[in-house]
């Protein structure tokens, strides 16, 4: 998969690194501001059972 979104990048290899650095940020971006948030009420980590 990586290899296919990099070969279809546009440019030489440093317009290539800057795209890819730039995709890398905006999904990150998206995942942190958006994505995550709505997964934090399904997703308990304060609440933690230990049993023996």
């Amino acid at each position: 998969m990586y290899g296919w979104i990099w070969r279809h990048l546009p440019g030489s290899l440093g317009v290539r690194l800057l795209t890819a650095l730039v995709l890398v940020a905006g999904a990150g971006t998206v995942l942190w501001y958006a994505v995550f948030p709505l997964l934090e009420p399904a997703v308990t980590l304060d609440e933690v059972t230990v049993r023996k």
